[in-house]
Protein backbone atom coordinates (compact mmCIF):
# COMPACT_ATOMS: atom_id res chain seq x y z
CA UNK A 1 0.00 0.00 0.00
CA UNK A 2 1.10 3.20 -0.72
CA UNK A 3 1.41 6.32 1.50
CA UNK A 4 -0.70 7.84 -0.40
CA UNK A 5 -3.58 5.85 0.35
CA UNK A 6 -3.29 6.75 4.27
CA UNK A 7 -3.08 10.63 3.74
CA UNK A 8 -5.97 12.20 5.36
CA UNK A 9 -7.20 15.18 2.48
CA UNK A 10 -9.00 17.12 5.06
CA UNK A 11 -5.66 17.38 6.95
CA UNK A 12 -2.93 18.93 4.72
CA UNK A 13 -0.15 21.16 4.95
CA UNK A 14 -1.28 24.33 2.95
CA UNK A 15 2.27 24.84 2.26
CA UNK A 16 5.67 22.10 2.16
CA UNK A 17 9.32 23.34 1.80
CA UNK A 18 12.15 21.62 0.91
CA UNK A 19 15.53 21.58 1.97
CA UNK A 20 16.83 19.88 -1.30
CA UNK A 21 20.39 18.03 0.18
CA UNK A 22 22.68 15.26 -0.57
CA UNK A 23 23.31 16.30 -4.30
CA UNK A 24 27.05 16.23 -4.03
CA UNK A 25 27.38 13.01 -1.88
CA UNK A 26 25.18 11.29 -4.02
CA UNK A 27 27.70 12.21 -7.04
CA UNK A 28 30.49 10.98 -4.96
CA UNK A 29 29.05 7.74 -4.19
CA UNK A 30 28.93 6.68 -7.79
CA UNK A 31 32.97 8.11 -8.96
CA UNK A 32 31.15 10.79 -10.72
CA UNK A 33 31.20 14.60 -10.08
CA UNK A 34 28.97 16.88 -7.65
CA UNK A 35 27.39 18.55 -10.93
CA UNK A 36 26.16 14.89 -11.85
CA UNK A 37 24.36 14.81 -8.38
CA UNK A 38 22.26 18.07 -9.42
CA UNK A 39 21.65 17.11 -12.96
CA UNK A 40 19.86 13.76 -11.56
CA UNK A 41 18.30 16.13 -8.74
CA UNK A 42 15.80 17.55 -11.15
CA UNK A 43 13.81 14.26 -11.62
CA UNK A 44 13.30 14.44 -7.71
CA UNK A 45 12.14 17.71 -8.12
CA UNK A 46 9.87 16.85 -11.11
CA UNK A 47 8.67 13.55 -8.72
CA UNK A 48 8.52 16.17 -5.46
CA UNK A 49 6.08 18.37 -7.70
CA UNK A 50 3.89 15.92 -8.75
CA UNK A 51 3.72 14.31 -6.20
CA UNK A 52 2.57 17.42 -4.02
CA UNK A 53 -0.23 18.07 -6.90
CA UNK A 54 -1.51 14.60 -6.00
CA UNK A 55 -2.10 15.14 -2.63
CA UNK A 56 -3.68 18.78 -2.99
CA UNK A 57 -0.93 21.08 -1.86
CA UNK A 58 -1.10 24.42 -2.78
CA UNK A 59 2.09 26.12 -1.90
CA UNK A 60 5.47 24.07 -2.39
CA UNK A 61 8.97 25.65 -2.03
CA UNK A 62 11.99 24.53 -2.95
CA UNK A 63 15.11 25.69 -1.51
CA UNK A 64 17.26 25.65 -4.77
CA UNK A 65 20.55 27.92 -4.29
CA UNK A 66 21.11 29.55 -1.30
CA UNK A 67 23.16 32.90 -0.88
CA UNK A 68 26.28 30.91 0.83
CA UNK A 69 26.38 28.54 -2.32
CA UNK A 70 27.71 31.73 -4.78
CA UNK A 71 30.81 31.08 -2.74
CA UNK A 72 31.28 27.33 -4.07
CA UNK A 73 33.98 26.76 -7.03
CA UNK A 74 33.34 28.59 -10.06
CA UNK A 75 32.30 25.28 -12.25
CA UNK A 76 29.92 24.30 -9.84
CA UNK A 77 28.54 27.52 -9.89
CA UNK A 78 28.24 27.87 -13.46
CA UNK A 79 26.86 24.25 -13.87
CA UNK A 80 23.88 24.89 -11.52
CA UNK A 81 22.88 28.36 -13.43
CA UNK A 82 22.64 26.36 -16.58
CA UNK A 83 21.42 23.86 -15.04
CA UNK A 84 18.71 26.26 -13.91
CA UNK A 85 17.97 27.92 -17.07
CA UNK A 86 17.48 24.57 -19.04
CA UNK A 87 15.55 23.03 -16.52
CA UNK A 88 13.08 26.71 -16.38
CA UNK A 89 13.14 26.52 -20.10
CA UNK A 90 12.37 23.18 -20.69
CA UNK A 91 9.83 22.15 -18.10
CA UNK A 92 8.01 25.82 -18.64
CA UNK A 93 5.45 24.01 -20.82
CA UNK A 94 4.52 21.08 -18.81
CA UNK A 95 4.05 23.42 -15.50
CA UNK A 96 1.28 25.18 -18.19
CA UNK A 97 -0.36 22.07 -18.63
CA UNK A 98 -0.43 20.76 -14.61
CA UNK A 99 -1.80 24.65 -13.97
CA UNK A 100 1.45 25.38 -11.79
CA UNK A 101 2.24 28.80 -11.17
CA UNK A 102 6.46 29.54 -10.80
CA UNK A 103 7.49 32.12 -8.29
CA UNK A 104 10.97 33.01 -6.83
CA UNK A 105 12.17 34.57 -3.99
CA UNK A 106 15.44 35.59 -3.21
CA UNK A 107 18.34 37.95 -4.01
CA UNK A 108 17.72 37.47 -7.92
CA UNK A 109 19.35 40.55 -8.98
CA UNK A 110 22.61 38.56 -8.19
CA UNK A 111 21.91 35.61 -11.04
CA UNK A 112 22.97 35.94 -14.14
CA UNK A 113 20.84 37.94 -16.93
CA UNK A 114 19.79 35.00 -18.57
CA UNK A 115 18.48 33.35 -15.51
CA UNK A 116 16.69 36.29 -14.36
CA UNK A 117 15.17 36.51 -18.25
CA UNK A 118 14.32 32.81 -18.01
CA UNK A 119 12.57 33.20 -14.38
CA UNK A 120 10.52 36.13 -15.20
CA UNK A 121 9.64 34.80 -18.47
CA UNK A 122 8.49 31.18 -16.69
CA UNK A 123 6.23 33.16 -13.94
CA UNK A 124 4.51 35.88 -16.22
CA UNK A 125 3.67 32.35 -18.65
CA UNK A 126 2.22 30.71 -15.64
CA UNK A 127 0.79 33.69 -13.56
CA UNK A 128 -2.89 32.71 -14.07
CA UNK A 129 -2.26 28.88 -12.89
CA UNK A 130 -3.73 28.34 -9.58
CA UNK A 131 -3.71 24.28 -9.17
CA UNK A 132 -0.18 24.44 -6.64
CA UNK A 133 2.21 27.58 -6.60
CA UNK A 134 5.99 26.27 -7.17
CA UNK A 135 8.22 28.73 -5.40
CA UNK A 136 12.10 28.46 -6.37
CA UNK A 137 14.28 30.00 -3.82
CA UNK A 138 17.22 31.26 -5.38
CA UNK A 139 20.24 33.28 -3.95
CA UNK A 140 18.14 33.08 -0.86
CA UNK A 141 19.51 33.86 2.75
CA UNK A 142 17.03 33.88 5.55
CA UNK A 143 19.15 36.60 7.29
CA UNK A 144 19.64 38.29 4.66
CA UNK A 145 15.68 38.63 4.27
CA UNK A 146 14.90 39.73 7.15
CA UNK A 147 17.73 42.25 7.22
CA UNK A 148 16.49 44.00 4.50
CA UNK A 149 12.36 43.88 5.48
CA UNK A 150 14.32 45.72 8.65
CA UNK A 151 15.13 47.99 6.51
CA UNK A 152 12.36 48.72 4.31
CA UNK A 153 10.41 48.78 7.82
CA UNK A 154 12.71 51.79 9.38
CA UNK A 155 12.78 53.64 5.90
CA UNK A 156 8.83 53.54 5.64
CA UNK A 157 9.39 55.16 8.90
CA UNK A 158 6.56 53.48 10.76
CA UNK A 159 6.49 54.12 14.71
CA UNK A 160 8.28 51.58 16.80
CA UNK A 161 5.35 50.84 18.09
CA UNK A 162 3.26 49.99 15.34
CA UNK A 163 5.80 47.23 14.38
CA UNK A 164 4.05 44.21 14.56
CA UNK A 165 4.27 40.34 13.59
CA UNK A 166 2.30 41.41 10.63
CA UNK A 167 4.52 44.59 9.83
CA UNK A 168 7.09 42.03 9.48
CA UNK A 169 5.75 39.06 7.61
CA UNK A 170 4.57 41.67 4.61
CA UNK A 171 8.40 43.07 4.35
CA UNK A 172 9.59 39.86 3.78
CA UNK A 173 10.24 38.09 0.02
CA UNK A 174 6.89 35.56 1.15
CA UNK A 175 5.02 38.35 1.29
CA UNK A 176 1.10 36.95 0.07
CA UNK A 177 2.64 33.46 0.52
CA UNK A 178 1.32 31.18 3.81
CA UNK A 179 3.65 30.18 6.15
CA UNK A 180 5.13 26.62 5.72
CA UNK A 181 2.94 23.92 8.04
CA UNK A 182 5.85 21.34 7.28
CA UNK A 183 9.63 21.67 6.25
CA UNK A 184 11.61 18.96 4.81
CA UNK A 185 15.29 18.19 4.67
CA UNK A 186 16.78 14.78 2.74
CA UNK A 187 20.09 13.53 3.56
CA UNK A 188 20.01 13.09 7.00
CA UNK A 189 21.42 16.46 7.79
CA UNK A 190 19.50 18.05 10.51
CA UNK A 191 19.80 22.08 10.11
CA UNK A 192 18.12 24.51 8.88
CA UNK A 193 20.61 26.25 6.70
CA UNK A 194 19.47 29.96 6.80
CA UNK A 195 15.77 28.83 5.28
CA UNK A 196 12.37 30.79 5.59
CA UNK A 197 13.43 31.45 9.38
CA UNK A 198 10.95 33.44 10.09
CA UNK A 199 8.33 31.69 8.39
CA UNK A 200 8.79 28.25 9.92
CA UNK A 201 8.35 29.35 13.55
CA UNK A 202 5.30 26.92 14.14
CA UNK A 203 6.47 24.38 11.05
CA UNK A 204 6.90 20.67 11.82
CA UNK A 205 10.17 19.97 10.90
CA UNK A 206 10.63 16.13 9.01
CA UNK A 207 14.84 15.03 7.94
CA UNK A 208 14.90 11.85 6.10
CA UNK A 209 18.16 9.61 5.11
CA UNK A 210 18.01 9.71 1.65
CA UNK A 211 19.78 11.92 -0.98
CA UNK A 212 17.92 14.16 -2.80
CA UNK A 213 18.70 12.41 -6.34
CA UNK A 214 16.49 9.72 -4.33
CA UNK A 215 13.66 10.98 -3.20
CA UNK A 216 10.35 10.28 -4.89
CA UNK A 217 6.68 10.23 -4.94
CA UNK A 218 6.50 7.98 -2.09
CA UNK A 219 9.36 9.79 0.19
CA UNK A 220 6.52 12.93 0.09
CA UNK A 221 3.82 11.09 1.16
CA UNK A 222 5.84 9.69 3.64
CA UNK A 223 6.26 13.16 4.96
CA UNK A 224 2.72 13.97 4.43
CA UNK A 225 1.56 11.15 6.53
CA UNK A 226 4.37 11.52 9.41
CA UNK A 227 3.18 15.28 9.61
CA UNK A 228 -0.28 13.97 9.98
CA UNK A 229 0.64 12.07 12.73
CA UNK A 230 1.69 14.89 15.24
CA UNK A 231 -0.10 16.99 17.37
CA UNK A 232 0.34 20.70 16.46
CA UNK A 233 -0.07 23.08 19.76
CA UNK A 234 1.20 26.08 18.70
CA UNK A 235 2.12 27.01 22.36
CA UNK A 236 -0.96 25.12 24.06
CA UNK A 237 -1.90 22.34 25.82
CA UNK A 238 -3.39 18.92 24.47
CA UNK A 239 -6.12 19.74 26.61
CA UNK A 240 -6.92 22.99 24.88
CA UNK A 241 -6.96 22.00 21.47
CA UNK A 242 -9.50 19.37 22.34
CA UNK A 243 -11.95 22.14 23.60
CA UNK A 244 -10.78 24.23 20.79
CA UNK A 245 -10.65 21.84 17.50
CA UNK A 246 -11.13 24.52 15.20
CA UNK A 247 -8.39 26.59 16.50
CA UNK A 248 -6.14 28.38 13.91
CA UNK A 249 -2.48 28.98 13.67
CA UNK A 250 -2.01 31.70 16.27
CA UNK A 251 1.37 32.56 14.29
Amino acid sequence: MSFLDKIDRSNLPQHVAVIMDGNGRWAQEKGQERVFGHLNGVESVRATLKAAISCGIQYLTLYAFSKENWNRPKKEVDALMNLLVNTITGEIGELNQNGVRLLAIGNLENLPTNCIEELNSGMEVTKKNNRITLVLALSYSSRWEITNAVKRIVASGVDADKVDDALVSQSLTTNGIPDPELLIRTSGEYRISNFLLWQIAYAELYFTETLWPDFREEDFYKAIADYQGRERRFGMTSHQLIEQPNNDNPS
